[in-house]
């Protein structure tokens, strides 16, 4: 009995080591590569103040990429016809919407130059991100570090786990819930649409059959998008008619006016049980910061690839 315990006690411990060695680190790099981080930073900032819109883009790979297989760049991954390999880029909620790969190339060619195959392209989706926050003026957080990338996409995953633009409140809960959020968490990372845009495809719907909009606001949107379907599918407007370009708590304040552009934006704000939260960050922008910094730390803690799994890919759309 004694030699099974102190058996099962190193097994234990051998067990727990194994779960500690694959934890994510903010350290990870500063021995490796103790300049990704600013490289990253420089990169994401020059190519924020090049185009104000990819900001928002490089945050929305983030989220597209973790809400899938988790957060190990399977959404970089590009079909090859060559090779049979189907990605997740043409996947409904991605195709033509996705945008900031050749963003993320550069930015990965920047790092292979002082690091050679050490920082994956996940983590740099991870720390682009948050720089892209910081950017257009949000707030900061500590991004954990050491994912590994994945050999493998889901254009199935992609199809079915994000969540489209027409769920209502009680989709979204469950959609977010099945990745272990919170109806909260789910409302304040809903608050990333503070910053970029939505094509008229997925917005066209509420803006002409919904009550629980603005009419006014209704109105300003129909001229860039038209009725008919197919009709102006690929015009844009801003998620944030406000400040569509800072990295604010406005997002909120135009759901209280009936303003948000897409439905399932509107239905966090709708007589439900998100109202309250709504409300809070409307007036109260530190809480929605800091809210909003945390729900990112946990995002991109879904599922990562560490330790000996997966591989530090040498370019980010192709496996090695």
């Amino acid at each position: 009995m004694a030699s099974s315990s102190v058996s099962s006690c190193l097994l234990l411990l051998l067990c727990l080591a194994a779960v500690a060695s694959a934890q994510l680190s903010p350290t990870f790099y500063d021995s490796s590569c103790p300049n990704a981080l600013s490289t990253i930073k420089s990169a994401v900032n020059a190519a924020v103040q090049k185009e104000n819109r990819m900001g928002a883009s490089l945050l929305r790979l983030h989220f597209h990429d973790c809400f899938v297989q988790g957060c190990d760049a399977s959404v970089l991954l590009a079909d090859n016809a060559a090779t049979g390999f189907t990605g997740e880029q043409g996947a409904a909620p991605n195709a033509g919407s996705l945008r900031g790969f050749d963003v993320i190339a550069n930015i990965k060619a920047q790092v292979e130059a002082v690091c050679k195959q050490t920082v994956s392209c996940a983590d740099i989706l991870a720390v682009a991100a948050r720089d892209s926050v910081v950017a257009l003026g949000g707030p900061s957080w500590t991004v954990p570090l050491g994912r590994r990338d994945s050999t493998t996409a889901s254009l199935s995953l992609a199809n079915s786990d994000l969540p489209p633009p027409f769920f209502n409140l009680g989709q979204l809960i469950t959609a977010f819930g099945n990745k272990g959020f919170t109806a909260t968490e789910m409302a304040t990372l809903s608050g990333a649409h503070t910053i970029g845009q939505a094509q008229c495809k997925n917005f066209r719907d509420h803006i002409y059959n919904d009550t629980n909009i603005n009419q006014g606001f209704a109105s300003s949107l129909k001229a860039n998008c038209p009725r008919p379907t197919g009709s102006g599918d690929g015009n844009l407007a801003p998620l944030d008619t406000t400040t569509p370009y800072s990295f604010d708590n406005a997002y909120y304040s135009n759901l209280l006016s009936q303003k948000g552009l897409l439905h399932s934006d509107q239905e966090l704000f709708n007589g439900g049980s998100t109202d309250n939260t709504v409300r809070n960050f409307a007036s109260n922008s530190a809480a929605f910061s800091s809210a909003f910094a945390a729900a990112m730390v946990k995002m991109g803690n879904l599922s990562p690839l560490t330790g000996s799994q997966g591989q530090i890919r040498l370019t980010c759309s192709t496996v090695n």
